[in-house]
């Protein structure tokens, strides 16, 4: 774009000017300016496990990782991870090298933006699902690709992929599948018969895969497939996962890779001048958190299983129509029941209007107008907010 001689240079680069504060920051912001009930942005509102925590003080106590940890993570967290992988996806043919194919990462966000940054070259397609996350957007772009969207569209069951759309989104440009399952925000996990589908694309086309899979352990019927697991894909697909979701330490910012060695060391050679390494006393909390028993896990899907189901059946007495939501911390509504059609505007003047933050589904969207009426709701709070919010929503009819 060209410039009028002596007119300033703008600061922010090209490739992050569409991008402005995360709308995550701005719902959080209007709830606390308002008072009103955050189910906007998906962090628990209580702590985790006393026994992860406690592991945390001890660490920090004991002297471990106050100092700079190794840069592929600490050995026991990386052990930890691999035999995390091997106890929920051995049966499935996965296991993974802790020395060579577990690299720790501050967070899935980091992990994702390392990957994109390693494995892009500019011009580069991308294929995401939309509606996405939003640091996958600015992920794609701050690697210099070009992201295209395959969108997930909502039915009675809940959300769906085109098959035959993602087929017709590959080009000899396309570099990598960036998927989400369980996915946010729609809440929609993606089937055997899906994942496989794009384990084909892959496998036909040369394809590499990114595979955001925070939300593995919040799967409320049947359980996760990672695509990792399906017939030549292990070897082209880069998993990522994180602590925050599954022990409610949102703030602790620890995640990991598990992939090939050499896929981990293309990911290791970006993460390395993004924060070189982070969160040490965390990593050896992280370490024992995974090797919590199955009994951990099962509790808490079935809190969360009945927090989705609470908050669900609120939002349907108050007018929404409400999509089933089969994994993560978030279920999606259609505002049009309601005489509502602008799902942005909506939010903004839910806070005022019956005192409850939501999050407008159209910003995760290259395709604004597909996402306009729908609105996610998060569930991942103490049972007493979403009963108040339930009741304060019932205003809205």
């Amino acid at each position: 774009m060209s410039r009028t001689p002596g007119s300033p240079r703008p600061l922010l680069n090209s490739r992050l000017s569409g991008f402005g504060t995360t709308i995550f920051a701005e719902m959080s912001a209007l709830a606390a300016k308002t008072g009103a009930l955050n189910l906007g942005q998906g962090f628990p509102d209580t702590d985790g496990p006393e026994e992860v925590r406690e592991a945390a003080v001890r660490a920090i106590r004991d002297g471990r990782g106050n100092q700079y940890p190794p840069g592929p993570g600490v050995p026991e967290l990386r052990e930890a991870v691999a035999e995390h992988q091997h106890r929920f996806y051995g049966h499935l043919g996965l296991s993974y090298d802790p020395e060579t194919e577990v690299l720790v990462t501050a967070g899935a966000t980091e992990a994702l933006a390392a990957a994109l940054l390693a494995l892009l070259e500019p011009g580069d397609e991308v294929i995401a699902l939309e509606p996405y996350y939003d640091s996958y957007a600015a992920g794609i772009a701050m690697a210099g690709g070009r992201r295209v969207p395959v969108t997930l569209r909502p039915a009675e069951d809940g959300y769906h992929l085109d098959l035959d759309e993602l087929r017709d989104a590959v080009t000899p440009r396309t570099r990598l599948i960036l998927l989400n399952s369980p996915h946010n925000p729609t809440g929609s996990v993606l089937t055997e018969t899906e994942l496989r589908a794009v384990a084909e694309l892959c496998t036909e086309h040369d394809l590499l895969a990114v595979t955001d899979e925070v939300y593995e352990h919040l799967v409320y019927s049947g359980s996760h497939l990672p695509l990792a697991s399906l017939p030549g894909m292990r070897e082209r697909t880069v998993t990522i996962s994180s602590a925050g979701k599954t022990w409610s330490v949102t703030g602790w910012k620890v995640g990991w890779v598990t992939s090939t060695p050499e896929l981990v060391t293309a990911v290791r050679s970006a993460k390395q001048f993004l924060t070189y390494v982070s969160a040490g006393p965390f990593q050896y909390a992280v370490a024992e958190a995974l090797r919590l028993p199955d009994a951990y896990y099962h509790d808490l899907r079935d809190d969360l299983r009945a927090k989705r189901d609470l908050l669900s059946r609120g939002l349907a007495d108050a007018g929404f129509r409400v999509f089933p939501s089969a994994g993560t911390y978030f279920v999606t509504t259609d505002i049009r029941p309601l005489g509502e059609s602008d799902g942005p505007a909506f939010c903004l003047a839910l806070p005022e209007r019956c005192g409850v933050v939501a999050v407008p589904n159209q910003v995760f969207y290259d395709h604004a107008e597909e996402g306009a009426p729908y609105v996610r709701f998060a569930f991942c709070k103490q049972r007493e907010v979403l009963e108040e919010a339930s009741e304060r929503l019932l205003a809205l009819g």
